[in-house]
């Protein structure tokens, strides 16, 4: 598998543990509706946006921790669109993030998004 830039697919995060198939990385199958493949660095603004769209990423359950802002995280590309076009979406890895986003969004529009290190 591929990121956005053409190289081998990074590791998005481990702890928390994120992904699809909970390996770590924003990959995705046919059993992925919500094809989680944008590795994003939350922010408290997209948490609370998210939040109120109901999908609760802050509260802890079951496997899953809660999100805080700074964690990283494989997000639905649409969630991810829906968050750009109400300007609240995170920075995100462009190492971690799949190349099949390309068919949903720009890479000018994802290269203004990118982390930097």
């Amino acid at each position: 598998m591929k990121n956005v830039l053409g190289s081998k697919l990074q590791l998005c995060s481990s702890n928390p543990l994120t992904g699809y198939m909970r390996d770590g990385y924003c990959k995705t199958n046919n059993s992925d509706y919500g094809t989680h493949i944008v590795c994003a660095v939350v922010t408290k603004q997209f948490l609370e946006f998210t939040y109120k769209k109901g999908n609760d990423l802050i509260t802890p359950r079951y496997n899953f921790p809660g999100l805080k802002p700074g964690d990283r995280w494989c997000l639905c590309v649409l969630r991810w669109i829906e968050a750009y076009n109400n300007r609240v979406a995170p920075f995100i890895d462009l190492n971690c993030t799949s190349e099949n986003v390309l068919k949903y969004v720009p890479y000018d529009v994802l290269v203004k998004y990118k982390i930097t290190y």
